[in-house]
């Protein structure tokens, strides 16, 4: 639970609750139980050869100054994995209780920051303003809130109880307005806009008719809420905008002009050595002899399966992919909301590992990975692993089981 109550604070204090959960695994004992936990997960085998890879490819590589500093990232990203795959369900469930707490505390701080004006203390200053990547962390964090409150919701519609939609849909629209309007952040509001459509599929699949209203639905509230607005089309006017000055040859600090020269010259890098790569640490070695002097403090290029196939070859980068792939498709094949809620987080971390380095910086990568994987681990649960976390009436109407009549 501590590590779910500090995602939206700065690194040092989720660092700390990575190691202090990392003692307590080792030192609770059950290691059996929690070993065939992890040999049980479908998972196990992809992170196995995501880590074996890593060490191969840093024992026949060359050694740079970024060595360290990479493969510590690397083994931290199946480490965490690892680490939320062989917690009980309890355990998980408590994780799950710290994020959700801190994350409704959160929506009310910026709440009250902005209708009263109060001071925000330093360590929350990523929560209701920009600040680096950090912010892009917990924009991200929002919008796993946000799709998880549209999932109930969509999942109350369908139930006898359609008021409880009301405020589940209030809370994703407030995450909306943060992730927009506060945090600045055009990745998690186009993961919103994604994840909240593949919502609706996978909860009906089977009923075509209702798929189709709810998408014709869901489009026209987008492009009547959100695509009115002015300044979303200026923010993403302003991205094509960047990429068209880019092409032309232009250099700035502009989001989408570093993408483009870091994307481009990072595929260049695979392309030239598209088996084993550059070597652990290789990436910023190689783009500070292709990449604009402008831009040559970069350190990650803003995409994890670029920075993976840069540094250990289209082997390392298919690895990673496929362990967020098998993550989604493990979301996918339960019909349940409990299989629901694991898609749509393990859907935003696929897409922020896309449009970001969501796993390699760990401003993103301590959190956003631990909490899709918090949900991941729930979804391996037989039956409705999430019950226990609401109240009894509230997760008995979500999940669509009337609640037992009290004794006369």
């Amino acid at each position: 639970m501590f590590w779910g109550l500090t995602v939206f604070m700065p690194v040092g204090v989720p660092y700390l609750a990575f190691f202090l959960l990392l003692f307590a695994l080792l030192a609770a004992g059950g290691w059996r139980e929690r070993a065939t936990r992890l040999r049980n997960s479908p998972l196990w085998w992809p992170v196995m050869a995501y880590v074996v890879w890593t060490l191969v490819v840093l024992a026949l590589g060359p050694f740079y100054p970024q060595t360290p500093s990479n493969l510590v990232h690397g083994l931290r990203i199946a480490a965490t994995l690892l680490m939320a795959l062989a917690l009980t369900r309890e355990e998980a469930i408590w994780a799950l209780r710290g994020f959700l707490l801190m994350a409704l505390v959160n929506i009310a701080v910026i709440l009250a920051h902005h209708a009263l004006g109060f001071q925000i203390v330093e360590a929350w200053r990523g929560v209701v303003m920009p600040v680096g990547n950090k912010s892009i962390s917990n924009a991200l964090l929002f919008t796993i809130v946000g799709a998880t409150a549209a999932v109930f919701g969509l999942a109350a519609l369908s139930e006898r109880h359609r008021w409880q939609s009301v405020p589940a849909f209030a809370i994703t629209l407030a995450v909306v307005v943060i992730i927009f309007f506060k945090l600045d952040s055009r990745t998690s509001l186009l993961a919103m806009l994604l994840v909240i459509p593949a919502a609706c599929l996978h909860q009906w699949r089977r009923r075509l008719g209702v798929l189709v209203l709810s998408m014709i639905l869901g489009g026209a509230v987008v492009a009547a809420g959100l695509w009115s607005s002015p300044a979303v089309q200026q923010k993403f006017a302003l991205g094509v905008q960047e990429i068209e000055a880019a092409q032309g040859g232009a250099v700035s600090e502009g989001s989408w002009v570093v993408r483009y020269y870091m994307y481009r010259d990072t595929a260049r890098m695979i392309i030239d050595r598209p088996f084993a790569g550059w070597g652990i640490g290789g990436w910023t070695e190689q783009w500070h002899l292709r990449g604009p002097k402008l831009l040559a403090d970069y350190n990650m290029p803003h995409n994890d399966f670029l920075w993976m196939g840069s540094q250990a070859g289209i082997p390392g980068a298919l690895s990673l992919l496929l362990i967020l792939l098998i993550g989604v498709w493990l979301g996918w094949r339960r019909h349940d909301l409990v299989g629901r809620c694991a898609f749509v987080a393990q859907l935003i971390l696929l897409i922020a590992a896309n449009a970001n380095s969501a796993l390699r910086d760990a401003q993103i990568g301590l959190s956003l990975l631990w909490v899709a994987t918090i949900y991941l681990r729930l979804a391996q649960e037989p039956g409705d692993s999430w019950r226990g976390l609401l109240p009894r009436r509230i997760s008995a109407a979500v999940s669509g089981d009337a609640p037992r009549p009290r004794p006369l």
